[in-house]
């Protein structure tokens, strides 16, 4: 994530669904990027909790999965990007800049 950090942006990390919806709660970020495969409860659950908490919630999905049905169940479940990995540092910041504005 320092691609984000030089870009200017302030990056709170979470190392799990459960802990990334507690932090989320406990402090509303701009935009969320959240993994398929997390410990836990994975992405595309935390993606509908975190809709449920706050269904205006800015979410991009930044993962190495590329299943289309997996693709669009996050888009239905409220992502508006996904991101695959490995991406281009461009890539990358045009979806977090989609999410912040």
């Amino acid at each position: 994530m320092r691609l984000l950090v030089k870009a200017g942006h302030e990056v709170i990390e979470a190392d799990s669904g459960a802990a990334a919806l507690e932090r989320y709660g406990a402090e509303r970020s701009d935009g969320v990027l959240l993994d398929v495969s997390m410990p836990g409860l994975d992405g595309l659950h935390t993606l509908a909790a975190l809709r449920k908490i706050d269904p205006e919630a800015r979410v991009a999905m930044l993962t190495s999965y590329r299943e289309k049905d997996v693709v669009q169940q996050a888009i239905k479940l409220g992502a508006r990007d996904y991101v695959i990995k490995p991406f281009e540092a461009a890539r990358l910041l045009t979806a977090v800049e989609r999410l912040v504005r």
